[in-house]
């Protein structure tokens, strides 16, 4: 019990001593950061440029005049950015005297090439319509469905297209069960078949016996 109560006596008699410790080493890292962005070729303040502090969501923006005043932490990094310029990072020192810094911070333009644009004058009536005319307009879903499923298409592709695994083995047994059906006797004559030379009469107006070259 005399433990205890010397324990927490220490306690309340070191602890306001630790956190002023600690108050005073963070005081004595945050910094009032500000100064001025300016260009480097014509030490122009840049207007609108961001910075942030790396590591956290923290930042301003400069003025009209490219001024600009942050309160940061003592080796903290700080991004400069804009539109136009190539961002610049620096570093604030750790051994720095003082709660105050500033700096003049330039900004090197950044020259993007962009691919050149042809301006041409209006057309006229006579030219839109004849270029509206002959716009090839690309198939649309349902236009590639309806060409895919067309019959003509069908029959060339059947023609051109081997078959596949299942198609041979179904035309072989079909072959073997014509064949075993008519053992012993003669197989018909399609020649007397109505429906054989229904179909013969189409084959020959569709062009399926033309010599190909």
């Amino acid at each position: 019990m005399k433990r205890t109560l010397l324990l927490t006596f220490l306690l309340a008699l070191f602890l306001p001593f630790a956190g002023l410790a600690q108050f005073e080493k963070l005081k004595d890292s945050v910094i009032q950061l500000f100064g001025v962005v300016m260009t480097a070729d014509s030490l122009m303040g840049i207007p609108s440029v961001t910075i942030k502090v790396q590591g956290r969501n923290q930042g301003t923006y400069t003025n009209e005049q490219g001024v600009f005043s942050i309160v940061i932490l003592k080796g903290d990094r700080i991004e400069f950015s804009s539109i136009g310029f190539k961002s610049k990072v620096i570093e604030i020192p750790r051994s720095l005297e003082g709660n105050q810094h500033s700096i003049i911070q330039l900004m090197v333009t950044d020259t993007m090439y962009l691919p050149a644009t042809i301006i041409r004058p209006k057309p006229t009536r006579e030219q839109f319509e004849r270029d509206f005319v002959k716009t090839d307009i690309p198939d649309d879903d349902y236009e590639i469905a309806r060409k895919n499923t067309d019959e003509g298409k069908r029959r060339i592709l059947a023609k051109s297209l081997p078959s596949d695994g299942r198609e041979a083995s179904n035309i072989q047994l079909r072959n073997h069960a014509n064949k075993h059906y008519y053992i012993g006797q003669a197989p018909p004559q399609n020649i007397f078949n109505p429906f054989a030379w229904n179909e013969f009469i189409k084959a020959w107006k569709r062009g399926d016996y033309k010599s190909k070259k």
